[in-house]
Formats: structure tokens, sequence, C-alpha cells
């Protein structure tokens, strides 16, 4: 394996310049182009800091023969009530929280709501797949049916919540993870 090749490929697939790569693993351009040209070799301490900020460690690194899984089943789902806010969270990808998205289906009893998400960087999206949902973001409800969709930046607090007499169902997708 060339280890420069493999930091270079996992580089580009994380759509980072080896700037951005250098700055988040605190070294220089140059030492960063050096490794992936094979011309200088990393210490172990400084390979694992460089893999953390591609999302992955030594072990998976060096594990040529795994495939990355693509597809999900019911077995893969992790499931969270919470009877409190009236809701259910299906994580449909498992650790996507190591993921740049992370889609859930959360379901909504009667009165039901999702937690409040404080602001932060990014953006997310959502389906609403079954029933009707008021969408809260900072000081604004927008009302979202089935078939209707939201997109925005979630750069305020923001929720959703039931607001049909029976179960509402939404695809929500959120990026950088946050749920």
């Amino acid at each position: 394996m060339k280890i420069g090749e493999r930091i270079k490929q996992l580089r580009i697939q994380m759509n980072l310049t080896q700037e951005e790569l250098a700055n988040r693993s605190e070294l220089s351009k140059g030492f960063i182009s050096q490794v992936e040209r094979d011309l200088n070799s990393p210490s172990i301490s400084t390979l694992m800091d460089i893999l953390e900020c591609l999302g992955t460690n030594l072990k998976d690194f060096f594990n040529e023969d795994v495939t990355e899984k693509v597809v999900f089943g019911d077995e893969d789902i992790f499931v969270q009530d919470n009877e409190e806010l009236n809701h259910t969270i299906n994580w449909i990808i498992p650790n996507a929280q190591k993921n740049r998205m992370e889609p859930i289906i959360i379901k909504l009893q009667e009165h039901g709501k999702s937690n409040v998400y404080n602001a932060h960087e990014g953006e997310v999206f959502g389906y609403v797949l079954r029933g009707s949902i008021n969408l809260c973001i900072g000081n604004k409800s927008l009302k979202a049916r089935c078939g209707e969709s939201f997109y925005y930046k979630a750069n305020s607090s923001h929720y959703v919540q039931n607001i049909d007499k029976k179960e509402s169902v939404v695809l929500w997708v959120s990026t950088p993870p946050n749920f």
C-alpha cells in the first residue's frame, strides 16, 4: 500500500484541499504534499492525527479488504423512543454521525415534537412522508404537509411538531450530523 496515495484519495473524497487538511491536522501544506507524493513518511502519531481529520483510523486505513456498506435494511436501524416529547427516531444509517450528513426518520405521535436543536453550522432537509407538521425555525412557524419538503440553513434554533390528530412521519437530514 502506498500511504501517501491513500491519504490523497481520502482527502479528495472529503473535498479537502491540502491546505485545509494541513490546517485541521496542524501540519504544513508542504508536509501534506510530501506525504501524498510518498516523499516523506509521517510518524505514527502524525498519521493518526491526519487520519482522524479524514474520518478514519489506523485499523480501517490499512484494512484494504473491508468494503464500505452502501445499502442498509431494517436490521441496521437503531430506534429511540422519547415518551416525553412523544416521538420516535429511527437512525436509518448506522454510525452516520461520522459522515457529512445524518438522515433519520422521525415519527411524531399526536402532539409530538422533536427535540429543539440549537443553531449550528450546516443545513437541514426534510420530507414529510405522512401527516402534517409545523416547522419552527427561530420565531417562524411554517406548515408542511405530506409530500412537501423543507430545506434551510441551521443558523437558528429549530424543531418540528405534529399538527395532525394521527402520526406524522418525516425524513430529516442534517449536515453536519446533529441528532
